[in-house]
């Protein structure tokens, strides 16, 4: 898992040695005043492809140029839309376009450089933050399981923020923020990526041990035993399907100088493969259930990000995890199991596993009397529908809190949109014979889910962040490579370092 570094550079554009400069404009019919001495260095080049409509500056687009001037041996256009709508997700997304393409180049190093006229106000701690973090994106490739990669390519190795010498010290600033996150959003992807035999429970409580080891994090993993004891009924009821011990993680940040009583609580479904139990999914597609570990990744990840920040505050990270499997000791439909807050809940359906898991853990993090709590998970198709795979679906009990993890969402580019539970939905999970069902149907199977979830919530605000549709993507855009995209890591990681002040 090959990491990326970042340094600053404060040369004049030309003056940048290079193998590919890259540089942000926004959409326009002349180059940018500010390019005007890079323009010059490459005989008129850039201006040309400008002016004859070669490249026009719209989002994702990229035009390579070989300068006859200059010390950059390559120049990369990158667009990033409108000049007055571009964002921090409009100057990350271009960042993660420019190291994907130089990832395909061979380049191993790779300069960043946005137009004045592109950055629509933002902060150089911003710029300095996103363009880190979207290289990293870019950047990323998962080669390790091939003996012999199929196009093998050197890993894209430093990223050269360059900028003004009067904005580098907040460049900097940002600089450290996207290393920490960028190192989270590598770590959630590796972890995601890893096949179900590698990834397993055990797995995941390793790597929280590793976090622990070198970020001084306060760690408790329960076993199954553990976990008897413990009274987590709705946890080991899907585990009992799978010869593979169930784990529940425990990570504890402690900030110091952190206000006594602050305390987040950040919580990841961590079912490391999911075959829908005695429910059984359908064949097809069925590899990507590796996938339904992504929110304890994000978890994981966010932790990473954590350790380096070291952020003035107290955040708690709970990873229930197990498989699901069909067997001859697998929870069936019909059954009537106790969860750990004591209702009891009527299985209808055994592949609406991950909210059993969850409702255990929503359950055990009150002794941390948490002053917000979010989980982070995969839980229903039916997100995909409603929402697609952009958008993250949200649900919560506490309105202020919904519109903080928006704001996160935004900032982090994982955007969120709420859905309604009103008190009409309640209806769907009412069970004959237990406290509750653990399915509602086909209809507002989102809702449904977050529904259930709501149950086992008692005292504390808390929000419900569906990322089923946005975990991984099948399709090759141009800033992201096909598979895990670590979502959660950045928002889990804004939403904390907003709460701290930082």
């Amino acid at each position: 898992m090959s990491e990326i570094t970042s340094t600053l550079v404060t040369a004049p554009l030309p003056q940048v040695d290079t193998p590919l400069l890259a540089v942000a404009l926004a959409q326009g019919a002349a180059l940018p005043a500010s390019l005007a001495e890079l323009d010059r260095a490459a005989d008129g080049g850039l201006a040309r492809a400008v002016s004859s409509g070669d490249f026009t500056g719209k989002r994702d687009e990229s035009l390579l140029l070989y300068p006859s001037g200059g010390k950059a041996r390559r120049i990369l256009l990158v667009g990033v839309g409108k000049s007055g709508e571009v964002t921090r997700s409009s100057i990350r997304r271009a960042a993660a376009v420019a190291a994907k393409r130089a990832r395909v180049l061979g380049a191993t190093q790779l300069a960043f450089a946005v137009a004045t006229e592109a950055r629509n106000g933002l902060a150089a701690k911003d710029l300095g933050q996103v363009i880190v973090e979207g290289a990293g994106q870019g950047a990323w490739a998962f080669t390790e399981l091939k003996a012999a990669p199929d196009d093998p390519k050197p890993d894209v190795a430093t990223v050269a923020i360059v900028c003004d010498a009067k904005e580098a010290t907040q460049v900097a600033a940002g600089q450290k923020v996207g290393d920490a996150i960028a190192a989270g959003h590598r770590l959630a992807r590796y972890l995601q990526m890893q096949p179900g035999n590698v990834c397993t429970p055990s797995y995941l409580a390793d790597r929280a041990k590793q976090l622990a080891a070198a970020y001084g994090f306060g760690l408790t993993v329960l076993d199954r035993a553990a976990m008897i004891k413990e009274g987590m009924g709705a946890l080991l009821a899907v585990a009992q399907g799978s010869a593979q011990e169930p784990r529940f993680i425990v990570l504890e940040h402690r900030g110091r100088g952190a206000a006594d009583g602050a305390t987040l609580a950040l919580i990841g479904k961590g079912v490391t493969f999911d075959s829908g139990g005695i429910s059984i999914k359908p064949a097809q597609n069925m590899e990507d259930m590796k996938f339904d570990m992504s929110g304890a990744a994000a978890v994981l990840g966010t932790f990473e990000a954590l350790g380096r920040l070291q952020p003035k505050i107290n955040v708690i990270g709970l990873i229930p995890s197990t498989e699901n499997l069909p067997s001859g000791t697998a929870v069936k439909p019909g059954d009537v199991i106790k969860s750990h807050l004591g209702k009891t809940i009527e299985i209808i359906n055994t592949d609406a596993e991950g909210r059993l898991i969850l409702c255990d853990a929503l359950s055990y993090v009150r002794r941390f009397k948490p002053t917000a709590v979010l989980d982070a998970a995969t839980l229903t198709g039916a997100v995909v529908v409603a929402l697609g795979h952009v958008a993250i679906g949200v649900m919560g009990n506490d309105e202020t809190l919904l519109a903080e993890v928006q704001d996160a969402g935004e900032r982090a580019g994982e955007r969120c949109w709420p859905l309604p539970l009103w008190e009409e939905y309640r209806e769907l999970l009412k069970s004959d014979i237990a406290d509750v069902k653990n399915s509602g149907g086909r209809g507002a199977g989102t809702i449904a889910g977050g529904w259930f979830l709501r149950e086992f919530v008692n005292g504390f605000p808390w929000v419900h962040l569906d990322i089923a549709g946005t975990a991984y993507t099948e399709t090759e855009p141009p800033h992201q490579t096909k598979g895990p995209t670590a979502v959660g890591v950045r928002l889990f990681t804004e939403f904390v370092l907003k709460r701290a002040g930082a």
